[in-house]
């Protein structure tokens, strides 16, 4: 019969010598390497403190834009969310009323924007998607956290001029609001 690819090996069925029973060369070959490595320099980072030197090319914490007046640049097209392929965003469009012409640019907003960072692959397709230039990865470290809550960011987390710190103060007034509610 024909193989289907060019890529068969033959397998040959040499005997083993003694000495390859035994696994003597084996053991020590593994313990070349365990010890060439015993005496390397060490790559462990203490991360709070200190921080590994990313390329130029990391894509890190979200931020959605504002411009130079202050309005938001997101006008709830959805195109991120559609580009996004692991789902992580989700959005609610409103009208903007009157008045609100100084918080928003255009007739439409995002009401609610939030993305899952549980979800999220840092793929920068969101940012690509945009035409208004709303969202964008910075080169700032995504924190990390202890409960699935904390990856939820919602828009007031992620706007411009929002410390990812604040993420945890918002955390814990939503759940105030809520045990207020009961």
């Amino acid at each position: 019969m024909q193989p289907l690819s060019s890529r068969s090996k033959i397998v040959s069925n040499k005997t083993m010598s003694w000495s390859e029973r035994l696994y003597i060369p084996a053991i020590l070959a593994g313990l070349k390497v365990t010890l060439h490595h015993l005496f390397k320099k060490k790559v462990t980072v203490s991360y709070p403190e200190q921080t590994r030197p990313h390329s130029k090319f990391y894509r890190g914490r979200h931020v959605l834009k504002r411009d130079d007046q202050g309005r938001e640049n997101c006008t709830a097209c959805g195109l991120c969310a559609i580009a996004c392929p692991a789902e992580a965003i989700t959005m609610v469009a409103e009208e903007r009323q009157k008045g609100e012409e100084t918080l928003y640019r255009e007739e439409k907003y995002a009401a609610e924007y939030n993305i899952n960072m549980l979800r999220c692959i840092f793929c920068g397709l969101c940012e690509e998607a945009c035409p208004k230039d709303a969202i964008y990865l910075t080169d700032t470290i995504s924190t990390s956290g202890y409960n699935r809550d904390t990856f939820l960011y919602t828009k007031d987390m992620l706007l411009e001029g929002a410390l990812p710190e604040t993420r945890i103060d918002i955390q814990a007034r939503r759940k105030g609001q809520r045990e207020g509610a009961m």
